[in-house]
């Protein structure tokens, strides 16, 4: 019986739960609950910034809990991806969050999905998207000389 190797998702090196734990970690997050309300406000934030086949693609790569929420988050019509600094501010607005503590939500969430999207993906979702995301997802932003 041949293989089907047509599968468009891929079967996760973590487990949800390992996911979070790691971002309890990252965060310094007292609890699970309190890891997982960022995860849901800034996969979902996330989610409305990236484009179809990114998302598509990095959903495919995290735990089924996770790839909902971040298909959840769909662009809004019409609307400009915001800049990394403009993502922050949007999160804090929707959250009614400090913009301090909503930046340490977003690095903390942002730092793992960008160990489960690996490096290829990753660089994708940074040339797609306004300038300000690299540091978001713990990498160097390097910027071309004028």
């Amino acid at each position: 019986m041949p293989h089907d190797v047509s599968v468009t998702r891929l079967i996760p090196m973590v487990t949800y739960e390992q996911m979070l734990e790691r971002i309890r970690y990252a965060g310094v997050y007292p609890t699970t609950e309190r890891a997982e309300r960022s995860v849901r406000l800034v996969l979902t934030g996330l989610g409305r910034q990236l484009g179809e086949a990114e998302r598509q693609e990095l959903a495919a790569r995290l735990p089924g809990e996770a790839a909902r929420m971040l298909l959840a988050g769909r662009p809004e019509a019409g609307a400009a991806p915001l800049t990394g600094w403009g993502f922050v501010k949007d999160l804090a607005t929707r959250a009614e969050a400090p913009l301090a503590t909503t930046r340490w939500d977003v690095g903390s969430v942002l730092t793992v999905v960008a160990s489960l999207a690996g490096p290829d993906l990753l660089a994708r979702i940074l040339e797609g998207l306004p300038g300000g995301y690299a540091l978001l997802f713990g990498k160097a932003e390097l910027m071309q000389a004028a």
